[in-house]
């Protein structure tokens, strides 16, 4: 498998939906996807890890599915790891989950 190319982004939760910041603007500067049209979250499944280049410890793997935009039918899933010990991907997963609940989504 090609290694694929990395890039730290800043994962906000709010109401509104999750929005990604690449601070670096190597792929993008920001992308927001609205609540409605994100469809599931959570961790791997597999429980498979992120080997960083650089080294360290494996990363946890999670991602969200969304509907893509202008689509009613075609979904893009969207995969990170967990980088920052503070922030852990369960953590990030049960926030993400809370927030559709109570919009009113279904998981």
């Amino acid at each position: 498998t090609p290694m694929l190319a990395a890039t730290i982004v800043h994962f906000k939760v709010s109401a509104q939906g999750i929005t990604l910041t690449d601070n670096q603007r190597k792929l993008f500067f920001r992308r927001h996807y609205p609540l409605n049209t994100v469809t599931f979250c959570d961790l791997d499944p597999q429980e498979r890890k992120w080997m960083k280049t650089e080294g360290g410890a494996p990363a946890k793997l999670f991602g969200f599915v969304a509907r893509k935009q202008g689509s009613t039918t075609d979904n893009a899933c969207h995969l990170f790891a967990e980088l920052d010990p503070n922030q852990p991907a369960s953590a990030i997963v049960n926030f993400v989950s809370k927030v559709m609940l109570s919009a009113g989504q279904k998981r």
